[in-house]
């Protein structure tokens, strides 16, 4: 590559973040796999991704993920071994698969469905959770989120989300070139290991849109805290659906969106 810095110009080596497709598939008793979606993704757990995407467009429930393995189809070609993977669910999903099942950006959360009905549709209920964050804890997260991301180090090109209890100790952090990914990735870890999310907090090092606070819901989180702005959706997906939302999270400086009483203001 070259770099220009004013009238300077120079040669150098460069380290870029990993995009490659990933494509889900989803089977269940008497169903043989079939496509569910192509997003983009920075390889790596790979198998959390697949099993909080399925968890995220509210197709089944942490339990009936029966297993998550890469796909062994035979017609493959070999650079396609590590990119399909398959979530096989012990019973049918919980409501009618996606017409899409095409492929997905980085950036987008439930495709066409940008309003609060459709996460009520989806299976999202109120979150219920008592409990309690500090000032100190929330303006602490996305530096201790900073600190875990080893790939954003060398890089510079990767989102991340953690999920921290609510004292600030970090339980899992998830990268990836695209947010909504990096929650999945958290999330899928969770559910993949029995994490309980009831009484935890998510830092995402981005912004708050609407498809990271849908996702919050439906893995019943109870607190979002963003290095970013929200929009106005998601402000409202937040408040309709009891979230505890921050953003602009900086130094000792945050702002309360939704669910203050969580956060002592």
């Amino acid at each position: 590559m070259v770099e220009v810095d004013g009238d300077q110009t120079r040669r150098r080596e460069d380290r870029l973040a990993t995009e490659e497709p990933l494509e889900v598939r989803l089977a269940w008793p008497g169903r043989p796999a079939d496509r569910l979606a192509v997003t983009m993704r920075t390889p790596g757990n790979d198998f959390e991704l697949a099993a909080g995407f399925v968890l995220g467009e509210a197709l089944a429930r942490p339990p009936d993920l029966q297993t998550v393995a890469y796909c062994t189809d035979q017609t493959l070609r070999p650079d396609q071994d590590f990119n399909v993977v398959t979530v096989e669910l012990s019973t049918p999903p919980l409501r009618p698969l996606p017409e899409r099942q095409g492929a997905v950006s980085s950036a987008c959360g439930v495709c066409g469905k940008d309003s609060l009905d459709a996460v009520t549709e989806f299976g999202g209920t109120e979150v219920s959770s008592d409990v309690r964050v500090t000032h100190e804890v929330v303006a602490s997260l996305p530096d201790l989120l900073r600190e875990k991301q080893a790939v954003f180090e060398r890089t510079g090109g990767l989102h991340a989300a953690g999920l921290f209890t609510a004292t600030g100790q970090p339980l899992l952090v998830r990268e990836d070139v695209g947010r909504h990914n990096a929650v999945d990735k958290m999330v899928g870890a969770a559910a993949l290991r029995g994490e309980q999310t009831h009484d935890r907090l998510m830092c995402t090092s981005g912004r708050a849109g609407f498809e990271i606070v849908q996702k919050a819901v439906l893995a019943q989180i109870p607190v979002v805290v963003a290095v970013g702005a929200p929009s106005s959706l998601a402000v409202d997906c937040a408040r309709t659906f009891n979230v505890s939302l921050a953003g602009f999270t900086r130094g000792d400086r945050f702002v309360v969106y939704a669910g203050g009483d969580r956060l002592g203001v």
